[in-house]
C-alpha cells in the first residue's frame, strides 16, 4: 500500500515548506526599522508586559498539564478494559502513547502561541515606523506579522498531528489501520487544555485592563485612547497580544488538531463499513493533505495582499474615529481601504482552497467501485468553504457600523443607558438565527451527498460528509488566523503612534489600520465559533463511534432523553455554559476593580493630568497580570472537573443498577446538550459584544444626529460597549473551546465512563514493536517510494 507513505512524505515536505515561509516572514520582519527611540521605548514596555504574563501563564498551565498527564497515565494502565475489536495494545502502552500525545499536543500549542506573540509584539512597532512611509508598507507588515503566527499554528498542528500518526504505525505496526487515529486522541486533548488556559486567561488580562483603561481614562478623566497619562494605557495593549494573539491562536490550533483527528477517526469508520473502496488509507488522511494544501493557498494569498495607491482625494471613515476624538474633520488623500487589500488575499485564498479540495477529493477518494464517490466529498469540502465566507459576513453584518443592527443601538442610544443595553442585547439574540440555519443547512446538505456518494452504509458515509465540510472550512484558517492577529498589531501600532507623538499623517494610516483590525477580530470570532459547531459535531460523532467499538454495544449510540438520568446530563451541559461564562465575566469585573482603584490613585497622588509626571506602567500590568492568572483557574477547573465527575458518578449509578454504560451515554447527553448551548451562547455573546463596541464607535464619528463625542448618547453607548467588552473578548471566545474541550476530554478518557470487555494480553507488545521496526511495512514502503524519486532523473535523462 504505496499510497500511505507517499500521502505522509507530501505531508511533511509541505509543513517543511511552510515552516522555511514562516522563516522567510520572519526575517523580512526583523529587517524593517523600528522607528524612533520614543517608539521603540513604547514598543519595549508592552514586548516586556507580554513575555512576563506568558511566562507565568505557561508556567500555571505546564504544572497543571503535568498533573493531568499523569492522572491520564494512572487511568489507561488500571482502568482501561477493551474488546477485541478495540485498539490491540495493552494498558501500559496505551496510556505511554496517550500521555505522549497530551503532551505533544500541549507542547505545540504553547509553543505556536509563544511564537506568534513573540512576532507580533516586535511587529507592531515596525508597522508603526512602516506607516511613515506608506499605507501599503504598513499593510505589509501588520499582516506578514499575523502571518506569521498563522502559519506557525496551522504547521506546527498538523506536524504534531502527522508525527504521532506515523510513531504510531511505524513502531506499532500491528496496530490496524482503522485504529491507529484512536490512539493518537490524547493530543487534541492537550492543545484543547492549553488553549482553555490561553483563550480565558488572555481574555480576562485583555478586558480588565481595557474596562479598567477607559472607565477612569475616557469615563472620568476625558482623555482619548491609548493617551500617555493614563497609567493602563501599556496593560491595555499588552493585553491585545495575549488576548487576540496567543488566546485566539491556541484557540484555532484546538480546532485544526481535533477536527484533524476526529476526521480521521471517521475516515477509518468509513473504512470498516464500506470494505469496496480502492484506497482505504486515503478515507483517513483525507484530513491531513486538505490542511496541507490549505497551508500552500494561505501562503500565496498573505503574498497577493498590498495596498492600491489612489489618487482621489477622499474622507476615510476609519480615520474618523480618530478625528471624532481630536475634533477635527478634514479630508485627506488615502490609498486603498485597508479591507479591500486583506478581501483580495482572503478571497484568493479561498478561491486555490475550492480548486484543492476538488483536485485532492479527485485523487484521494476516486474509486473504481463507487466512481461518484469523489466529486460528492468534494462538494462537502466546498460546503465548508461556502459556510466560512457566510460566517465572516453574517459576523459583519450584526457587529459593523453600516448596517441595521449597529444602527439600531445608536438609534436606541439616544434615549438612555437602559435602551442601549436592551438594544444590545436583542441584537445578541437575533444574531444567533442565521449562523445556525447556516450550520444546520452546512451539516444536512454535507450529509446528504455523502450518504448518497454509492458507499455501502450510507450512514456512516453521511458523517464523513460532515466532517469533509468542516475541513472545508478550517482549510483557511492560516489566512483568517493572520487576519486575526493584524488587528492586535495594528491596534498597538495606533497606541504607539500615539504616545511617540507621531505626526498626525502617520497617525491617520494607523487609525485606519486598527480600524480595520477590529473589524478582522470580529470577523475572526464569528469564523471561531462556527468552526467550533463543525468541529463539536465531528467530534461528538467521533465519541459514539469510539465508545461503541470500546463496550461493543451498538445501542450506547442511541441517546434516549426519556431516561430521567440522560435527562438531567442535558441540563448539567447547559448549566455548565451559562456558570461558566459567568465566573468568566465576574472575573473581568474583579480584576478590572483593582486597575480602576490604581489608576484612580495615580491620577490623584502623581497629578498626571498636567501631563509632567509619567505614569507607573509596571504597576497596572502586574496588577492585571496577577488578577488574570488567580481568576482563569477555577473555571478551567470547573470545565475539566464536570464532565468527568458526572460521568463516572452515573457509571456507578449504573453499575448499582445493572445499566453499565449509563455513565457514557449521560456523557454524551451532557457533551450534546453543552455542544448546542455554547454555540448559541458564543454567538450571543460575541456578536452583542461587538455590536455595542461598534454603536459607540458610531456615535464617535459624529454621523448622524447621536450627538457625537460626550453627548448623552456617547455616554449609554459607552456603558453598552464596557458592558459587551467581557462577553465578546472573554466569555465568547472561551466557549468556543470549551465545547471543543469537552469533546476531547471524553475521547481521551473514555475508558472509565463505560464498560469494556477485557483483552487478551499475552503477546509482550513493547518488545514486539520494537523488534518489528525495521520490517514495518511502512517504513520498507518509505524506501521504495524514495528509492522510486530517486530514479525518476534518471530515467527522465
Amino acid at each position: 500500500m504505496l499510497a500511505e507513505p507517499i500521502y505522509i512524505v507530501s505531508v511533511f515536505t509541505i509543513v517543511g515548506f511552510s515552516m522555511w515561509y514562516t522563516w522567510w516572514l520572519l526575517k523580512w520582519l526583523m529587517a524593517k526599522d523600528e522607528g524612533s527611540a520614543e517608539m521603540r521605548a513604547v514598543s519595549t514596555a508592552i514586548r516586556e508586559g507580554a513575555d512576563a504574563f506568558l511566562a507565568i501563564q505557561y508556567r500555571t498551565v505546564a504544572m497543571f498539564a503535568g498533573g493531568f498527564a499523569a492522572v491520564i497515565f494512572l487511568i489507561y494502565i488500571f482502568l482501561r478494559g477493551g474488546s477485541s475489536s478495540d485498539v490491540p495494545l495493552n494498558s501500559f502502552s496505551m496510556a505511554a502513547i496517550t500521555t505522549t500525545a497530551f503532551l505533544l499536543g500541549a507542547a505545540c500549542s504553547g509553543i505556536s502561541g509563544w511564537c506568534g506573540m513573540w512576532v507580533s509584539v516586535r511587529s507592531n512597532v515596525r508597522a508603526a515606523a512602516a506607516a511613515t512611509i506608506s499605507a501599503d508598507d504598513a499593510i505589509k507588515t501588520c499582516l506578514r506579522g499575523g502571518a506569521f503566527s498563522g502559519m506557525i499554528i496551522v504547521s506546527l498542528s498538523l506536524l504534531g498531528v502527522t508525527s504521532m500518526y506515523t510513531l504510531v504505525r511505524v513502531c506499532f505496526p500491528f496496530v490496524p489501520l482503522v485504529k491507529a487515529p484512536l490512539v493518537i486522541v490524547g493530543y487534541g486533548f492537550g492543545a484543547s487544555f492549553v488553549a482553555l488556559f490561553a483563550q480565558l486567561g488572555g481574555g480576562i488580562y485583555t478586558k480588565a485592563a481595557d474596562v479598567g483603561a477607559d472607565i477612569v481614562g475616557k469615563n472620568e478623566m476625558g482623555i482619548p485612547e491609548d493617551d500617555p497619562r493614563n497609567p493602563a494605557v501599556i496593560a491595555d495593549l499588552v493585553g491585545d497580544n495575549v488576548g487576540d494573539c496567543a488566546g485566539r491562536g491556541a484557540d484555532l490550533f484546538e480546532s485544526t488538531a481535533a477536527e484533524n483527528i476526529g476526521a480521521m477517526i471517521l475516515g477509518a469508520s468509513v473504512v470498516n463499513t464500506c470494505p469496496s473502496v480502492d484506497s482505504p488509507v486515503s478515507f483517513v488522511l483525507f484530513p491531513l493533505l486538505c490542511r496541507a494544501c490549505g497551508l500552500i493557498a494561505t501562503m500565496i494569498g498573505v503574498l497577493y495582499v498590498h495596498a492600491k495607491k489612489s489618487d482621489v482625494a477622499k474622507p476615510a471613515e476609519a480615520q474618523a474615529l480618530m478625528k471624532a476624538e481630536q475634533g477635527e474633520t478634514r479630508v485627506v488623500v488615502v490609498d486603498e481601504d485597508p479591507i479591500s487589500s486583506l478581501n483580495r488575499g482572503y478571497f484568493l485564498t479561498l478561491a486555490l482552497s475550492c480548486v484543492f479540495v476538488v483536485v485532492v477529493a479527485r485523487i484521494a477518494l476516486h474509486s473504481s467501485a463507487h466512481p461518484e464517490c469523489w466529486w460528492h466529498y468534494a462538494f462537502c469540502g466546498l460546503i465548508g468553504i461556502a459556510l466560512s465566507f457566510a460566517f465572516v459576513f453574517i459576523t459583519e453584518y450584526y457587529t459593523d457600523c453600516d448596517h441595521r443592527p449597529v444602527i439600531s443601538i445608536a438609534e436606541a442610544s439616544k434615549q438612555g443607558h437602559g435602551t442601549n443595553i436592551i438594544a444590545g442585547l436583542a441584537v445578541g439574540m437575533e444574531s444567533t438565527g442565521l449562523p445556525t440555519l447556516c450550520i444546520c443547512t452546512a451539516l444536512l446538505v454535507s450529509f446528504w451527498l455523502g450518504s448518497c456518494s454509492g458507499l455501502e452504509d450510507p450512514k456512516t458515509a453521511g458523517i464523513y460528509g460532515t466532517a469533509v465540510a468542516t475541513m472545508g472550512m478550517l482549510i483557511s484558517v492560516g489566512f483568517v488566523l493572520a487576519m486575526d492577529t493584524f488587528g492586535p498589531i495594528s491596534d498597538n501600532a495606533g497606541g504607539i503612534a500615539e504616545m511617540a507623538g507621531c505626526t498626525p499623517e502617520v497617525r491617520d494610516r494607523v487609525d485606519r489600520l486598527d480600524a480595520v483590525g477590529n473589524t478582522t477580530k470580529a470577523l475572526t470570532k464569528g469564523y471561531a465559533v462556527g468552526s467550533a459547531a463543525l468541529a463539536s459535531f465531528l467530534l461528538f460523532s467521533a465519541f459514539l463511534d469510539n465508545i461503541a467499538e470500546y463496550t461493543q454495544d451498538i445501542s450506547i449510540k442511541v441517546i434516549d432523553f426519556s431516561v430521567p438520568e440522560v435527562f438531567m446530563g442535558g441540563l448539567i451541559g447547559v448549566a455548565l455554559v451559562f456558570f461558566f461564562s459567568s465566573m468568566a465575566i465576574q472575573a473581568v469585573g474583579r480584576t478590572a476593580q483593582l486597575i480602576v482603584i490604581e489608576v484612580r490613585r495615580q491620577w490623584r497622588e502623581l497629578n498626571l493630568k498636567e501631563g509632567k509626571n509619567k505614569p507607573d506602567y509596571s504597576n497596572c500590568v502586574a496588577i492585571v497580570t496577577r488578577g488574570a492568572l488567580k481568576e482563569m483557574v477555577l473555571p478551567c477547573m470547573l470545565v475539566l472537573g464536570v464532565p468527568i465527575s458526572t460521568g463516572l458518578f452515573f457509571r456507578v449509578v449504573g453499575i448499582l443498577s445493572g445499566r453499565p454504560n449509563l455513565g457514557a451515554q449521560v456523557l454524551a447527553s451532557l457533551l450534546m446538550c453543552a455542544t448546542i448551548g455554547g454555540i448559541l451562547v458564543g454567538l450571543f455573546l460575541n456578536n452583542a459584544g461587538g455590536a455595542w463596541d461598534n454603536a459607540k464607535k458610531l456615535i464617535e464619528t459624529g454621523a448622524g444626529d447621536y450627538g457625537g463625542k460626550g453627548s448623552p448618547a456617547h455616554k449609554a453607548a459607552v456603558t453598552g460597549d464596557t458592558v459587551g467588552d467581557p462577553c465578546k473578548d472573554t466569555a465568547g471566545p472561551s466557549l468556543h473551546v470549551l465545547v471543543k474541550l469537552l469533546s476531547t476530554i471524553t475521547l481521551v478518557l473514555y475508558p472509565i465512563f463505560a464498560s469494556g470487555v477485557a483483552v487478551a494480553t499475552g503477546v509482550p507488545e513493547v518488545a514486539a514493536a520494537v523488534a518489528s521496526v525495521a520490517t514495518s511495512p511502512v517504513v520498507s514502503e518509505v524506501a521504495q517510494a524514495a528509492a522510486s524519486a530517486a530514479a525518476l532523473p534518471v530515467a527522465a535523462q
